[in-house]
């Protein structure tokens, strides 16, 4: 599989990011979903610090997709998880990694 890396901006920010080369537009849709929660988090004006805004923004995000899940769930589209419980948390850790390393000297996500 082929990877690509691309710089994208979040929140002002300039973050380079790698990917594999068929995932690109999918990268980029996450990339602006995540920009325009965290800027509208940031608009509000009562939170200050970027990783605690990255957090907020993560939170929401999670939130709104589970919601997704339930409403459609409730209409009768039973949508199967993309993944298991194990294959979940070994993603998670490779975000959060990679959360790590994007915020560098701002200190650690979790």
């Amino acid at each position: 599989m082929s990877m690509t890396t691309l710089d994208v901006n979040i929140m002002g920010q300039i973050y380079t990011l790698a990917c594999p080369a068929d995932e690109q537009a999918a990268l980029l849709a996450a990339v602006r979903e995540v920009d325009t929660e965290m800027c509208a988090i940031r608009d509000m004006g009562k939170v200050r610090a970027r990783e605690r805004i990255a957090v907020l923004a993560a939170l929401n995000l999670a939130h709104s997709l589970i919601e997704a899940r339930k409403a459609s769930e409730a209409a009768g589209e039973a949508i199967q998880a993309p993944l298991t419980s194990g294959e979940d948390a070994k993603v998670i850790a490779q975000l959060t990694r990679q959360l790590d390393e994007a915020l560098g000297a701002e200190g650690k996500l979790l």
